[in-house]
């Protein structure tokens, strides 16, 4: 139980301070009110968490105190009761922004029960709103760590289309984080108040991701007990996040161009259609444009979401940002260790900055973190470094003199494998954590060993 500062306002002295006694016994600091006037000033006066309001009073409604509540302290609950409910009252109140309605005469059980579930919504909601004005802060555009110059003109853009509804695919390779982009978008445009939801479709198969993407009626399927709310409903008035759309079906393809053009869609199952509100933002590391071109892709699709494209630079492209994220990593990492690391050697610095960054951004941080957690002074030495870093890939596919030359493909396919095996080995096998030390998500690490004939090797434990 939640312990607040309360209001009553009700113009039956008998009711007013049975209310007042009880509210006080639960352990509330309670205030008392006969009028509208008197509450009203109350209301102004007082650092108020709830008003507990009898609807019918001598100088007016309590519906009067609900406009200059919302307006003047919309953190403040109204709880109304009365002993003449009806439905259009209820509805009425509800509509000008009451938190709940009670009907007299009133049980003490009934209202430590509305007050207390009161109080907690009013907790979840400064919960959330916190967690909001955090993520604004963390994502917002001003604070991208970037000093080269395509990057810089990738935040620019963000910055001139963040507060519109236009579609957005973001290209780049797996690490160099287009799913930061896409928070940022959304943090720092008109919707940031609104939800979020970020969809991994690659991770899941198609029947799944239809599912979750659109919902699906009781009875859609074996399983379906009951209606359930898709991603995109979920993110009605906000942004849906679309990672990995490539890996769409075309039957979920022609699906996602209706939500798009038309704002509409059908849950499985189901033959009514749900209008919905959301601004999309789509993302992917392969060449759509092949993808369209080999039949893959649905060339309507691949036009109607690439209105605005940005393609995220890999970190090999963006040398000057490297210092810049590493101190930044540093400093992150060693606060959440608790490590006193606040610099990094020279010579740890040249491996650093030389290194070509296959995993890109994902990986820097993951090595940076190693780095600090090994760290034995107040630095990262050299020694610190994984070996693929301090001792970068020998040149495997020129080989040594006269020996036989073998094609590019097959020949990183080499070192790209030794890496693969070397990331299971550390993580006993199992994948979410290899793919997390290899700065890769998991449906990428799983195609990589199926094309490197991986996937019977050191199966999750």
């Amino acid at each position: 139980m939640s312990y607040a500062r309360i209001l009553v306002l009700d113009d039956d002295a008998i009711v007013l301070h049975s209310l007042i006694e009880f509210l006080k016994s639960e352990g509330h600091q309670v205030y008392g009110a006969e009028t509208v006037a008197e509450a009203a000033r109350q209301i102004d006066e007082l650092e108020l968490d709830l008003v507990l309001a009898d609807v019918y009073l001598p100088d007016g409604t309590a519906f009067k105190l609900l406009p200059g509540v919302k307006e003047r302290h919309p953190g403040l609950d109204v709880v109304l009761m009365t002993g003449y409910g009806t439905i259009d009252d209820a509805v009425q109140a509800i509509k000008g922004g009451a938190a709940n309605y009670v009907t007299k005469p009133l049980v003490d059980s009934e209202i430590r029960l509305v007050i207390d579930q009161t109080l907690r919504r009013h907790e979840l909601k400064q919960e959330t709103e916190a967690l909001r004005q955090v993520a604004h802060q963390e994502f917002d555009v001003g604070n991208i760590l970037c000093r080269d110059p395509e990057m810089l003109k990738v935040v620019q853009m963000l910055k001139t289309i963040a507060n519109t509804r236009t579609t957005v695919l973001i290209t780049g390779e797996s690490g160099t984080g287009k799913t930061m982009l896409a928070r940022a978008m959304h943090y720092n445009s008109d919707r940031a108040s609104e939800p979020f939801i970020e969809v991994a479709c690659g991770a899941l198969t198609e029947s799944l991701l239809e599912s979750e993407l659109f919902g699906h009626e009781a009875g859609a399927f074996t399983g379906a007990a009951h209606l359930r709310q898709g991603k995109f409903e979920a993110a009605d008035g906000g942004t849906i996040f679309l990672d990995e759309v490539a890996t769409a079906s075309p039957a979920l393809q022609v699906k996602l161009l209706r939500v798009i053009q038309d704002g509409c869609l059908e849950r499985v199952g189901g033959t009514d259609t749900v209008q919905v509100d959301v601004r999309i933002i789509l993302a992917t590391n392969v060449d759509l444009a092949r993808e369209v071109a080999e039949g893959r892709f649905r060339e309507d699709l691949y036009y109607r979401i690439n209105v605005v494209p940005i393609r995220v630079p890999p970190l090999r492209e963006r040398r000057a940002d490297v210092p810049v994220l590493i101190h930044h990593f540093i400093e992150r990492c060693a606060a959440e260790l608790d490590k006193p690391v606040d610099g990094v050697s020279s010579e740890a610095l040249d491996a650093l900055a030389a290194y070509r960054w296959p995993g890109n951004v994902r990986e820097l941080e993951n090595v940076i973190e190693r780095a600090v957690v090994l760290a034995s002074g107040d630095r990262i030495e050299r020694s610190d470094l994984p070996p693929e870093v301090t001792e970068p890939c020998r040149a495997e596919a020129s080989g040594a003199p006269g020996e036989r030359i073998v094609p590019l493909k097959q020949a990183l396919a080499r070192p790209e494998r030794e890496i693969i095996l070397r990331a299971l080995e550390y993580a006993d096998g199992n994948r979410d954590e290899a793919a997390r030390l290899l700065g890769i998500n998991r449906s990428t690490l799983f195609n990589k060993m199926r094309r490197l004939d991986l996937t019977g090797v050191l199966l999750n434990r």
